[in-house]
């Protein structure tokens, strides 16, 4: 069956960075789109980023310039660099292919 795994998430300061990933199994990973969305308190899920099987690439316009998402087809892993970070990307993180499976989440807290 599908399995994500999400890890990597944590504290961070204001400015900081993470590099968050995600485990895939059950599927042929490589020919799936792989997006990461997050959750913050009281708000909707929304998508961060998503690369596609040819690994093209869409960020929010929250995160451009600051998050780069990418993928390792020989380890079924897909990971999002994220930089510069600030108090609203406070929030849980999520992997998911297709938007139809979902990991449980890692939680990204930036705090000073």
């Amino acid at each position: 069956q599908v399995q994500l795994v999400e890890s990597g998430g944590g504290l961070v300061q204001p400015g900081g960075s993470l590099r968050l990933s995600c485990a895939a199994s059950g599927f042929i990973y490589s020919q799936y789109r792989m997006s990461w969305y997050r959750q913050a308190p009281g708000k909707e899920r929304e998508l961060v980023a998503s690369i596609s099987a040819g690994g093209g690439k869409t960020y929010a316009d929250s995160v451009k310039g600051r998050f780069t998402i990418s993928r390792d087809n020989a380890k079924n892993t897909l990971y999002l660099q994220m930089n510069s970070l600030k108090p609203e990307d406070t929030a849980v993180y999520y992997c998911s292919r297709q938007g139809l499976y979902w990991g449980q989440g890692t939680q990204v807290t930036v705090s000073s």
